[in-house]
């Protein structure tokens, strides 16, 4: 296994936000500024968008695109922002999607989080 820089600010806990192995690729993304690691401040609209800006940085990084994506898990705070996040998600993600699990979770580890995404991919070799 392999790790990804994606150039986004690194986690400051003991894990790892992407790794390749072959052709398979996971990654995890938040609602942060990618170059100084601060949380977007704003509603589940604002902080889906910057997750999903990242989402798309860490494929590129890793050779891929959001196409090459085949499941995703969303985790949110509150079950009243799932419309919100959905409306946002469909601007990023069509037909046919990839499979998606979304868990409403008590709070997540930093403050004012209100989502995180952890994404599985299949990407072709370059």
């Amino acid at each position: 296994m392999d790790h990804i820089d994606t150039g986004i600010a690194p986690s400051t806990g003991p894990v790892s936000d992407a790794i390749r192995d072959g052709r398979l690729y996971w990654t995890v993304v938040v609602a942060e500024d990618p170059k100084t690691g601060e949380i977007e401040k704003g509603p589940i609209e604002v902080q889906t968008r910057r997750a999903l800006l990242n989402l798309e940085q860490s494929m590129r990084a890793a050779g891929g695109t959001l196409a090459n994506i085949v499941q995703v898990q969303v985790f949110l705070v509150d079950r009243a922002d799932g419309p919100g996040m959905n409306k946002v998600y469909g601007e990023f993600f069509k037909a046919p999607y990839p499979v998606r699990a979304t868990v409403v979770v008590k709070e997540l580890m930093a403050e004012g989080l209100r989502i995180e995404i952890l994404a599985q991919a299949v990407i072709d070799p370059a």
